[in-house]
């Protein structure tokens, strides 16, 4: 079995488990505030788990690609495995949102498993046909137009620089090509234009995995430097990242271009202190559930996502009353004795044990399932 960079699976591990407890409260309603997005502009911890996400499959794309290049060259194989793979995850998603309601009529085409599939596939095809200094190129030019579209192209009705829920050019441009099949009627999270900021997020991921192999980096693997020079980096993208954050705010929805510098550079210093840890300190054991998650995440997203569905539509008799079999662990069993924030918590926790569980024995077994 090829061997596995232990950080890079634990750092997503901790994403994964983050990923569950906060898309899965026992109630919306009480949901402590760290773990909801962020409104509108600025950000929350939950804002940087899907932009973490798309960091670390850029990083594993350096990873797997320049080692079956190694192997094997560059042929048609492989932009037929990337192919198949992108269209997999997008086909993933697409199903996770045809149910329960089984309605085409309405069926949300953008998503999250739709937007790691087009980023994947726009930053493999990228890495494969390209430069470095091109990539590099790309993503500063996506960053600056990006600020520029939605700074200067006035949106109908609105005029130029409108961020505005229901007046930005992403939605907009939504409505117009998609309308019926988005997360609301007027936007999508996971819209058209905002997903080519998201390919400099899985891009920056890249540039990440290309320095850490790079031979360049081996008197700095050496010294047991490289956390410090993975923090330093973070904390300058941060830096700018807030420092820009006045002329075009810090906003999730939007995946705005300081979203993207500011989650790079937060993404960096996570990886750092992982990397610290348990390649330089040696520190492993703490990490073993997270490895548990991280080498079948999409396992995990995926059942996770279809349990939290089932859960909510299967309904058990209540005394006199008929509830979900989600309402009854939260209403019947947490809250009781939790209280109704806790108990919230609760509940995902619960999922997180559930689902450690399945895992395991795949973990035990190497059995690692992919797309």
């Amino acid at each position: 079995m090829r061997k596995r960079l232990t950080a890079l699976d634990s750092f997503r591990g901790i994403t994964i488990a983050a990923m569950i407890i906060v898309n899965n409260p026992g109630s919306w309603r009480y949901v402590y505030p760290p773990l909801r997005h962020a409104g509108w502009h600025g950000w929350t911890p939950t804002d940087l788990i899907f932009p973490f996400f798309l960091f670390i499959v850029g990083v594993s794309l350096s990873f797997s690609l320049s080692r079956r290049i190694d192997e094997k060259g560059v042929g048609p194989s492989l932009y037929l495995k990337i192919m198949r793979r992108s269209v997999l995850l997008f086909l993933l998603g697409l199903l996770l949102n045809f149910i329960p309601n089984f309605d085409l009529s309405n069926l949300r085409v953008p998503g999250v498993l739709q937007r790691i599939a087009i980023c994947y596939f726009l930053a493999a095809w990228l890495y494969l046909k390209s430069s470095r200094k091109f990539q590099l190129g790309i993503a500063v030019f996506i960053l600056i137009g990006y600020w520029a579209l939605l700074k200067f192209v006035p949106v109908p009705g609105y005029g130029p620089n409108a961020l505005g829920p229901e007046t930005n050019l992403c939605g907009y441009l939504d409505t117009k090509l998609l309308a019926g099949h988005l997360y609301t009627p007027n936007f999508d999270p996971e819209g058209l234009l905002s997903t080519f900021p998201a390919l400099v997020t899985t891009l920056l991921g890249v540039f990440t995995g290309d320095w850490l192999r790079s031979s360049s980096f081996s008197p700095v693997k050496k010294k047991g430097l490289t956390p410090l020079y993975m923090a330093l980096a973070g904390l300058v993208l941060v830096g700018i990242g807030l420092a820009l954050n006045p002329i075009f705010p810090i906003n999730k929805n939007l995946w705005t271009s300081t979203f993207v510098i500011f989650t790079g550079g937060m993404a960096l210093i996570v990886l750092s202190l992982a990397f610290f840890v348990i390649e330089i300190a040696g520190l492993k054991k703490w990490a073993y559930p997270f490895l548990v998650f991280g080498t079948n995440p999409i396992t995990v997203y995926v059942g996770s996502s279809l349990l939290a569905k089932l859960l909510g539509r299967i309904h058990v008799f209540s005394g006199e009353q008929i509830i979900s079999v989600k309402g009854f662990i939260f209403q019947k069993m947490l809250s009781p004795w939790a209280g109704n924030y806790l108990g919230s918590l609760l509940f995902p926790v619960l999922l997180l044990i559930f689902w450690f569980g399945v895992l395991l024995p795949l973990y035990r077994k190497n059995i690692f399932i992919r797309v």
